[in-house]
């Protein structure tokens, strides 16, 4: 199974991301049209507290128009390694100091539309300091016990994508952490 691009047109170019319309030819030579968004490496963090719960985060999002329960994340800067993002985004997000970084793995959160990869990893934690957001970030630091994630996602209460993974990640590996 393979698509060939025959033609590619950027029809937009924005602060995080880019849109490409391309043209394909597929394997039986039939041509097809696919919209792709073109985003950078990004990076989510599962963190544990020394008494065993988890910092998350509440925002709102524009694009479901409502605050959702999330992972901590963040893009990586243009050639910055997922590690210093990571350790970035945390500190700027909860305030928290990284005892302990361990990968977990990487997702594709949408591969019919969109480049973006997503490595994500665990921390265990130190000091609490002061987060230091964006101009335009609102977050709120949440904590939640390992029992208190399983009934919000069983509840339906998480729909974000990339917390689900990571946190799926994390209970696959727990063990070895």
């Amino acid at each position: 199974m393979y698509e060939k691009t025959v033609a590619r047109k950027t029809v937009y170019e924005g602060r995080i991301l880019n849109v490409d319309v391309l043209d394909v030819e597929l394997e039986t030579g039939r041509m097809s049209v696919r919209e792709i968004v073109r985003h950078g490496v990004a990076v989510a963090i599962i963190p544990r507290l020394p008494d065993g719960r988890f910092v998350f985060i509440r925002q709102f999002r524009k694009p479901v128009e409502r605050i959702c329960f999330e992972v901590v994340a963040g893009n990586c800067d243009p050639g910055e390694d997922p590690v210093v993002s990571a350790e970035r985004e945390l500190k700027e997000e909860t305030g928290y100091d990284i005892q302990r970084l361990e990968n977990l793995g990487s997702i594709f959160p949408s591969v019919g539309y969109c480049t973006e990869r997503i490595d994500i990893f665990f921390a265990e934690l130190g000091e609490a300091g002061a987060p230091s957001f964006d101009d335009d970030e609102r977050i709120e630091s949440v904590i939640v016990t390992e029992e208190e994630m399983g009934r919000m996602i069983r509840d339906g209460e998480i729909q974000d994508a990339k917390t689900l993974a990571a946190w799926m990640l994390y209970q696959t590996k727990k063990a070895e952490l």
